[in-house]
């Protein structure tokens, strides 16, 4: 309740400075979510008990396109597979911003004990799994559902064009498809309307509740997925002199890939991270198997340094598979995500407003990011800003809190509240002109 009060107190004193217009107040922005926060909580518990696979997020776009729909927004469908557009158009001429929720959930088994748990399955990669939003778009769905509705409600006053873009696949299409934002761009996601600007967010554990943390120019990282297969020779798990164990030389290749990042990079320059998340061979205790696979990701912010980690990657694999008598083959998905890049100037359009709204004291510059979001391709394409909310609750050690992915992941559902206030207050600030900086803010790259 301290937290909703600070929000309530702080959207009675907050007048925007050097604002073109000021038709829409803080006051009524607070007034209008505060009539649809229990929604919202509503909205996303419903969505987290019925989570959705990337591309397979069929029942969550019906849900959000039949609710924009009775907000009287234009809706598109279809978009990247399951992809949902809506336009508010607002009562007075302006400018056009985009506002950006994922929709997809993971392939993990919910281990938290609340009423709207998870207890669904699905098939991925060929198995069947749990399925859990354990990244917390959930939340997103709902608190960018809440945000259009309060601005449907106040479309008179609004000037410009509002383009609410749900995204399907943010945590990447599956095997074979295409999905995500670059698809979404593709099939023309901006070309009419196409907007100026396009803010996002996204609910983080390790932060406290309700505290928002940014960072402007280069904040999340790139991201490429990689394969290795690993060639032996089958044999009797009781005589592997017969053969070639593709398992140990695997493991080998594990432990030389951690000295990559950790002795050959400088990483003094910038963070890099070689992960390996996934190895598959073998089907019985006693039978050494012909081969193994394994996958994992590679995060950089620089293209140079990735170039560098792949080539290193490549040397090492080949290397050390030769040394036992396997072979391997490393494979890059041609797919990358790019860098997330908060535009400096839309970033110094808006921490005003942000400021004003949680307090400077709840408003943090954070460190890079090595994470990777597909909110990226957007902000490639106009101008972007994208901010951290934290949703670990006051009685959680943050240090220790599980983490976004983890089956224990949690969301203080208080800090909804301050989501969806800092999620429309940018835009609104944004359409009604912000500040004097408004004129200079121009694409990164």
């Amino acid at each position: 309740m301290k937290l909703l009060l600070h929000l309530a107190i702080a959207a009675v004193a907050f007048v925007p400075t050097h604002a073109v217009r000021a038709d829409i107040s803080s006051r009524q922005i607070n007034d209008a979510l505060s009539k649809l926060d229990a929604s919202v909580i509503a909205w996303r518990r419903d969505i987290h008990q019925h989570p959705e696979l990337s591309n397979r997020e069929f029942r969550t776009s019906k849900l959000v396109a039949e609710h924009l729909r009775k907000l009287g927004l234009e809706v598109r469908t279809g978009i990247a597979h399951t992809g949902v557009v809506g336009v508010l158009r607002g009562g007075k001429p302006g400018r056009t911003v985009a506002l950006r929720a994922d929709m997809d959930a993971l392939p993990v088994v919910e281990e938290v004990d609340v009423p709207f748990r998870s207890t669904l399955t699905a098939e991925y990669l060929g198995k069947q799994v749990g399925v859990m939003h354990a990244c917390g778009h959930d939340a997103h769905v709902a608190i960018l559902m809440g945000v259009a509705e309060a601005l449907a409600g106040m479309r008179r006053d609004l000037p410009g064009t509002v383009l609410f873009i749900f995204q399907p696949a943010e945590e990447g299409a599956p095997d074979g498809e295409q999905g995500g934002a670059a698809l979404m761009l593709e099939q023309g996601l901006f070309k009419e309307p196409r907007p100026q600007a396009i803010f996002g967010l996204h609910v983080v554990a390790g932060i406290p509740s309700g505290v928002i943390g940014y960072r402007s120019g280069p904040f999340m990282a790139a991201a490429n997925s990689f394969q290795i297969r690993v060639t032996g020779r089958q044999t009797h798990g009781s005589q592997p002199w017969s053969g070639v164990d593709p398992i140990v030389a695997a493991a080998q290749i594990v432990m030389g890939l951690q000295t990559i990042v950790s002795r050959q990079l400088d990483i003094t320059a910038l963070p890099a991270v070689v992960s390996v998340g996934k190895i598959e061979g073998g089907v019985r205790s006693n039978i050494i198997p012909d081969s193994v696979e394994m996958r994992g990701t590679i995060r950089t912010f620089d293209s140079r340094m990735r170039e560098g980690i792949v080539e290193r990657m490549t040397r090492t694999v080949e290397a050390i598979a030769a040394s036992s008598g396997a072979t391997a083959h490393l494979t890059i998905d041609s797919a990358s995500e790019p860098v997330l890049v908060n535009d400096p100037a839309l970033s110094e359009l808006v921490l005003p407003s942000l400021r004003r709204l949680v307090g400077p004291d709840r408003l943090k510059v954070i460190s890079l990011q090595t994470g990777a979001e597909d909110f990226a391709y957007f902000a490639q394409e106009v101008p972007g800003f994208y901010f951290f909310v934290g949703v670990t609750p006051p009685d959680t050690d943050v240090a220790n809190a599980p983490t976004n992915h983890s089956p224990r992941f949690f969301i203080d559902e208080q800090a909804l509240a301050v989501a969806t206030r800092a999620l429309m207050t940018v835009a609104v600030n944004y359409l009604q002109g912000g500040s004097s900086h408004q004129n200079s803010v121009t694409p990164t790259r």
